[in-house]
C-alpha cells in the first residue's frame, strides 16, 4: 500500500482519510463540493490539534501526517495511480453505483475498490463494474480514528486474494477485522439499528427519558455508549436509511423506522452533526430535550 483515495469528505470519509494518512500512506481526499471538502479537512486538522493538547500525538507527527493528506477537487487527479479507493458517500444505491462506474474507468486496473456502506449489498454496488471481484465492503465505525472494528464484507464474486489484502490493510490501520457475508445490515448495522429503533420507540412511549434508557444499557449491559446517544452520533438520517433498506430487503415492516425517528430527520434534526437530535448538542456536550 502506497496511495489511497477516499471519495466523500463527510464524517466517515474524513475519518477514514485521517487514519490512512496516519498509517503513512499518501491519502487523497476527494469531494465534489469544495465547501464539504474544506469542512472535512478542517475536521481532521482540529482532531490532530486536539491530540497535541491532550498529549495523544506530537506536532512533528501532525506535520508528517499533513504532508500525506492531499485534498482533491478533481476525481481523475484523486484516482491517478492509487492502490486502494474507499468510497464513503451517503447511503444511496444509485449514487454509489454512479460513483463506482466513474471509479472503474479512472482508477488503475489493479486497484482495490472498496465501499464503506453500512447496510447496502456489496453485490448490488459491484454489479455495475466489469470486474466485480475487485469490489469489497470496508465498513468503518464512527469515530473512525478511535473505533477499532473494521467489518470486511465478502460477496459471492469476491476475490479471496483481495479479501486477504483488505484484512492486512485493516491490520496496518490498527483495526481488528471481522469478515461477514453480503447480507443487508451485515453483522453490526443490523443489530445496532434495531436496538436504536427500539430505544426510540421506548422514548416515544414514555418508558423512560433518553438519558435513563442510555444509562440502562451502559450499566446494565456494559455498552460503552447508549443506543440513543449512539444514534445521534452516527446520524439519525443514516439510521433511518439503513432501517428502510432492511425493511425493503427482507420485506419485513418490523424494520421500518419509528415515526419519531422519521419526524426528527424530516425536520432536519439529525443528531450531533446538526446540534439537535434525540439530545441537544453543544460544545459542552449533550443535554436532555424536554420536548420529546
Amino acid at each position: 500500500m502506497r496511495t489511497v483515495a477516499v471519495i466523500g469528505s463527510g464524517t466517515m470519509g474524513s475519518g477514514i482519510a485521517q487514519v490512512c494518512a496516519q498509517t503513512g500512506w499518501e491519502t487523497r481526499l476527494f469531494d465534489a463540493f469544495p465547501d464539504s471538502l474544506q469542512k472535512g479537512m478542517n475536521s481532521i486538522n482540529e482532531f490532530w490539534k486536539g491530540g497535541i493538547v491532550r498529549g495523544k500525538n506530537t506536532e512533528e507527527q501532525v506535520k508528517e501526517w499533513s504532508h500525506k493528506l492531499i485534498p482533491c477537487e478533481n476525481l481523475e487527479e484523486a484516482l491517478l495511480g492509487v492502490d486502494l479507493v474507499i468510497e464513503a458517500v451517503p447511503e444511496k444505491i444509485d449514487l454509489k453505483r454512479s460513483i463506482f462506474q466513474k471509479i472503474e474507468h479512472l482508477a488503475p486496473e489493479n486497484a482495490i475498490l472498496a465501499t464503506n456502506t453500512s447496510g447496502l449489498r456489496i453485490s448490488d454496488i459491484a454489479s455495475v463494474v466489469k470486474n466485480p471481484g475487485r469490489v469489497v465492503g470496508m465498513h468503518f465505525f464512527n469515530p473512525v480514528p478511535i473505533m477499532k472494528l473494521l467489518e470486511v464484507i465478502k460477496h459471492d464474486l469476491s476475490s479471496d486474494g483481495i479479501i486477504n489484502e483488505v484484512i492486512e490493510i485493516g491490520r496496518e490501520m490498527g483495526k481488528t477485522t471481522i469478515v461477514v457475508g453480503d447480507i443487508p445490515g451485515f453483522a453490526t448495522s443490523r443489530l445496532g439499528v434495531v436496538l436504536g429503533n427500539e430505544a426510540i420507540r421506548m422514548l416515544a412511549e414514555g418508558v423512560a427519558s433518553a438519558s435513563d434508557i442510555d444509562t440502562a444499557m451502559k450499566l446494565g449491559y456494559k455498552h460503552p455508549m447508549g443506543p440513543l446517544e449512539l444514534s445521534d452520533l452516527v446520524g439519525l438520517d443514516v439510521r433511518r436509511d439503513i432501517l428502510n433498506n432492511l425493511a425493503e430487503s427482507f420485506d419485513d415492516p418490523s424494520y421500518l423506522p419509528h415515526p419519531l425517528l422519521v419526524t426528527l430527520v424530516e425536520s432536519g434534526e439529525l443528531g450531533k452533526k446538526t446540534g439537535r437530535g434525540i439530545y441537544n448538542w453543544s460544545e459542552e456536550g449533550k443535554s436532555e430535550r424536554e420536548d420529546l
